[in-house]
């Protein structure tokens, strides 16, 4: 069975290329602003003295992009057109994110910061799929505008990737009439909270340790009483935006709640699956960048009176990680052909393994490929003078969130051995 990308898809890549040059580009190039991208990128973006936050300078920067590109047409291209979007796929957007990760760095995607022209827009679709009438007229128009950001509080200190096991929980609690719930415990990995308006926090308000059911999924102000701020975490790659907070009696009325109040999970897994075949396509695209830098690179410099690709000791090592590219291509694409065929609950029954397969050996193939960029390069390679450092502690990072590669390869196994029926 041959496999093509359909030709409108193509064609919108050379449109967002042509909106990169015209717009995004002169952004980029005004003033300093190449600071954020050249090897001053870290320090530029840092605010060293205030907790590791990214500056201001540069989170207005990444705004600034964002509003051209949303006034083109751009930014919510995933997004239903109720929302201002076009529909996009999961296909479309896997080939797009692909192709800006392999243009490398630069302000038209940025994925430290989660930031693109092509937006990677999750709340909006899942207080459409999971939100009351009320919660999708008064948040989504609010989102879209930039006027309400969520977090996700999923992850606690003493608990990691199994989310069945938190020390959160939630309790009834009326005041003044007005049923709510009193909601006690910690979250860390909070990511974006220092710009957020709510914190999504998982928290158990029945069952036991280990039950999927009775954790619910609460919407929590980060104006709330008794909720705090707590330690930034600073990462292999800065500017940190990801915080500890704790919860001490915040109390919530009871319609603060998103979808099933004892399936809360089913929120938190809504759109697993259309971010990991994402990362997988943006690991992949940044790993083709770096294996073709690499590539040219070897071809002009000439130690010892020739090329350095005449050597197979340096063609070798690309050709496998060129031919893995190759091969994992082909998977994401397939994968994500097959996703826009299926319901969500079907995709998750039938194709879970696969989105798996493509993001952690994507993920794991960006940091090989930005490895041996570096080696390719010596020196200039592992300095902040060209951008493959800089991408291999991005990318490491994948490695982790999203669910651990340890966790996906548990999942692939769980389906090979017939251990998840």
């Amino acid at each position: 069975m041959s496999f093509d990308i359909p030709q409108e898809i193509e064609d919108y890549l050379s449109v967002l290329d042509d909106f990169i040059e015209t717009e995004i580009k002169p952004i980029e190039q005004r003033d300093d602003n190449i600071r954020f991208f050249d090897h001053r990128r870290e320090n530029s973006r840092t605010d060293w003295d205030n907790q590791g936050l990214p500056t201001k300078e540069w989170e207005d920067l990444l705004g600034e992009m964002r509003r051209a590109a949303d006034a083109a047409g751009h930014f919510r291209y995933a997004l239903p057109k109720e929302f201002g979007g076009q529909d996009g796929t999961n296909l479309g957007m896997a080939r797009i994110r692909e192709h800006l990760a392999h243009k490398g760095l630069g302000l038209h995607n940025d994925l430290q910061n989660e930031n693109s022209i092509v937006g990677n827009l999750v709340q909006p679709l899942m207080l459409r799929d999971f939100g009351t009438e009320q919660q999708k007229q008064e948040y989504i128009p609010a989102m879209l505008k930039g006027e309400m950001r969520w977090c996700f509080g999923l992850t606690e200190e003493e608990h990691g990737s199994d989310a069945t096991w938190m020390d959160t929980t939630a309790k009834p609690e009326k005041r003044d009439g007005v049923d709510g719930w009193l909601i006690n415990g910690n979250k860390m990995w909070t990511t974006g909270l220092h710009v957020a308006t709510h914190v999504m926090t998982f928290a158990r308000h029945s069952g036991k340790d280990g039950d999927a059911r009775g954790i619910g999924c609460f919407i929590v102000p980060v104006d709330a009483e008794g909720f705090e701020v707590g330690e930034y975490m600073w990462t292999f790659n800065m500017p940190t935006d990801h915080p500890k907070c704790s919860y001490t009696n915040v109390w919530i009325p009871a319609d603060a709640i998103l979808g099933d109040l004892d399936n809360g999970l089913s929120a938190a897994q809504h759109f697993v699956h259309e971010n990991r075949i994402r990362q997988a396509a943006s690991s992949l695209g940044a790993a083709q960048y770096c294996i073709d830098e690499a590539v040219k690179y070897a071809q002009t410099r000439k130690p010892f009176g020739k090329p350095l690709a005449v050597n197979q000791a340096i063609q070798f090592p690309l050709v496998e990680l060129h031919t893995e590219a190759a091969m994992l291509r082909q998977l994401i694409y397939k994968t994500a052909s097959q996703m826009d065929e299926m319901a969500k609950v079907d995709v998750a029954k039938y194709l879970s393994a696969q989105v798996s397969m493509c993001n952690y050996r994507a993920n794991r193939l960006c940091c090989d490929a930005a490895d041996r960029a570096m080696q390719v390069h010596g020196g200039i390679g592992y300095s902040r003078h060209k951008p493959f450092e800089h991408i291999y502690r991005h990318h490491r990072r994948y490695r982790i969130t999203e669910g651990a590669e340890e966790i996906q390869m548990r999942k692939i196994g769980g389906h090979m051995f017939k251990f998840i029926k």
